[in-house]
């Protein structure tokens, strides 16, 4: 054997070499199971959180219906073109591709240097708003527009919402749509899309209840599955004031939703992995009555740049009927969206405040009613027994008070007894009985009718500022010590109270049951019980004095108006109570037109609140020649109602 054949050489460098290589093969292979084996579930979640996409679509809001059945607020279909951008890639890189080349001839030619060519952002930018706007042009030539691409609103949404679609045109007429339709390409990228928007059929009527919505980034999400997903959603609506607000909750839609794969680009795949549709919101029956909110505001309205509340009360369930403030505004105005100018007009004429729930007014002799229930409860006022002697005039603390300042001087009414004074409105009388009961028996009286506190009415914004004053307030607020001037501006409703057309309602709704407490409503239940609060607290002589007082009012007091020819309404009688009130400094006296009544006399079913503002200098603007003929309007509409025995087709303002 040779040397060469027997000699085994040893190279252990190799073998370490080779240990080497075998424990990185197993570190790797054990960390490859590792991942497969125990993070697998990790990495596919990562996966599914890059490649899935959730896109959501607000459910319709409910709609709003009258007492009887009639829609007030509804949806109408709102019709936009649209382009999905994420079946254009092919294209937009063509054009992409295209732009290019011509820069790059252009610069061979001495056109244009490479330093002044745009970026490769920039061109694809270009290239997107050049293929976008040939799309364009295919509708303006069908439409004859002359529309144009907004860059900037293009690279927005194709940077944040590429799944969503791309609006081009928005809120088409109806024959547009109509052309759409027949014309476009079943499979084109082109689409018209069919959203809802708020629609208010009766225009402007009962605005300030109803309320308006607004556009909301915010979509509410009820068991639409992805929250992990990198979302995308469609504008919802949110309310802003009235109805639409305090029940938006309710009429909320339910939000649907659709889950896409996309690409690594961020373009769609179809078909979606999974489609939830879209549930429209729960309905609100109000308890107006279109017919008589209507004939209300058409009353209201007959007098230039007026401004004024009126509410009207079933006088059993406290459900409002009538909730009318003017100026008001086209609800219609605010769907879509509100404009500026129609927003500064609104702001011009001062309508955005609901006058019947947010107007604070003095109520003037229609508080008469509080002073002479304060009297006869505290004995210093007699039903039959108690006179005083109207001679237009009465010294005060050495101030002259007068009565019923009128065109022809001061009234002169003689001897009056409790039941013609409320009829005559008698001034001298309520000054005389007011000093003898004084302010805290009145202040109490009225506060044991709320009507220092809010209604309660389910509605927002409602006024907090109402005022029921006494010494012990004026001497906390003012640091001023209380008069007999007070007392007596105090007892026929002038001086510091301060109160709204809603809480008067209410008042006249409690006197015609006999009790002092009403809740108003804006909600109808046919079967919801009649209300019973605290009784009066008077005897049934001391309330039927009251009533006649009130009937004599419109029959042969104030508001005899009511039962002139041309007003009158056959078989309904009605018990009332004018007011004129001022308020305002002294170099901007606004005056304030009262009237509250209940009908009928022996059946009290409807109380109703007028507070008109006057804007005349040296106008009186007396109830029984204003306020008294917008409630006769309200009490004639619900008469003939209930003569017919059920709710009319109401007439329509606005198609």
């Amino acid at each position: 054997m040779s040397i060469i054949e027997t000699y085994k050489p040893q190279r252990p460098r190799l073998l370490l070499f080779h240990f080497l290589i075998v424990g990185m093969m197993l570190v790797l292979a054990t960390g490859l199971a590792y991942r497969q084996l125990f993070r697998s579930g990790d990495y596919g979640e990562r996966e599914r959180l890059q490649n899935q996409r959730r896109v959501l679509v607000p459910g319709p809001r409910g709609n709003i219906y009258d007492r009887d059945g009639r829609l007030l607020v509804g949806n109408r279909s709102r019709f936009a073109v649209t382009l999905y951008l994420d079946e254009l890639r092919g294209e937009f890189r063509t054009e992409y591709i295209e732009i290019v080349r011509s820069y790059r001839e252009s610069e061979t030619e001495g056109d244009i240097t490479r330093s002044d060519r745009p970026s490769p952002g920039q061109l694809e930018q270009i290239a997107r708003a050049q293929v976008v706007q040939r799309y364009l042009d295919q509708i303006n030539r069908l439409l004859g527009r002359s529309e144009k691409v907004d860059l900037r609103d293009l690279n927005r949404h194709f940077q944040q919402q590429l799944l969503l679609p791309y609006i081009l045109l928005d809120d088409l007429k109806p024959e547009e749509y109509a052309r759409l339709i027949e014309r476009l390409p079943v499979e084109s990228p082109l689409q018209v899309y069919t959203s809802s928007t708020r629609f208010y059929p009766y225009a402007s009527a009962a605005a300030h209840t109803l309320g308006y919505v607004g556009a909301s980034e915010e979509v509410s999400v009820q068991d639409v599955p992805g929250e992990d997903l990198k979302t995308y959603a469609f504008k919802g609506t949110v309310g802003r004031d009235g109805l639409e607000l305090r029940y938006d909750a309710l009429l909320q839609g339910e939000t649907g939703g659709t889950i896409y794969r996309v690409d690594p680009a961020g373009f769609r795949v179809n078909p979606p992995l999974e489609k939830r549709m879209p549930v429209q919101g729960h309905n609100l029956v109000t308890s107006l009555d279109i017919d008589l909110q209507l004939a209300t505001e058409q009353a209201m309205k007959q007098f230039d740049n007026l401004k004024g509340a009126a509410v009207a009360l079933d006088v059993h369930t406290g459900e409002v009927l009538v909730l009318a403030s003017v100026p008001d505004y086209d609800l219609n105005a605010f769907s879509p969206r509100l404009s500026t100018a129609a927003a500064q007009d609104i702001n011009d004429r001062e309508a955005w405040t609901n006058r019947a729930i947010g107007g604070v007014y003095p109520p003037g002799s229609t508080f008469k009613l509080i002073t002479t229930l304060a009297g006869l409860r505290s004995g210093r006022l007699t039903a039959a027994g108690s006179t005083a002697e109207c001679g237009g005039t009465l010294r005060i603390g050495g101030r002259t008070f007068y009565c019923d300042k009128s065109a022809g001087g001061y009234a002169h009414h003689g001897v009056m007894a409790l039941r013609e004074a409320i009829a005559q409105s008698c001034d001298i009388f309520f000054y005389t009985y007011g000093l003898q009961i004084g302010p805290n028996l009145i202040a109490a009286e009225a506060r044991r009718f709320h009507l220092d506190q809010p209604a309660g009415i389910d509605l927002p914004h409602e006024t907090r500022r109402m005022l029921i004053p006494d010494p012990a307030w004026k001497q906390r607020v003012k640091d001023e010590a209380w008069f007999d001037g007070d007392t007596a501006n105090m007892a026929i409703g002038q001086g510091f109270v301060g109160v709204t057309p809603l809480g008067m309602a209410c008042l006249t709704a409690s006197l015609a049951r006999g009790e002092t407490t009403t809740r108003p409503t804006l909600i109808h239940d046919p079967d919801r019980a009649p209300q019973h609060t605290e009784p009066i607290g008077l005897a049934p002589g001391q309330y039927a004095a009251v009533l006649d007082g009130m009937e004599g009012c419109t029959t042969r007091g104030t508001a005899r108006i009511l039962t002139a020819n041309f007003l009158r309404i056959p078989g309904l009688r009605i018990a009332g109570k004018t007011g004129t009130a001022q308020t305002g400094p002294l170099n901007a006296i606004i005056n304030i037109a009262w009237f509250v009544c209940f009908a009928p006399v022996d059946d009290p079913q409807i109380a109703v609140a007028v507070a008109i503002e006057g804007d005349r200098p040296g106008e009186t603007y007396a109830g029984g020649r204003y306020a008294a003929p917008v409630a006769q309007a309200v009490l004639k509409a619900w008469f003939e109602k209930k003569q017919q025995g059920g709710a009319a087709p109401a007439r329509l303002t606005a198609n």
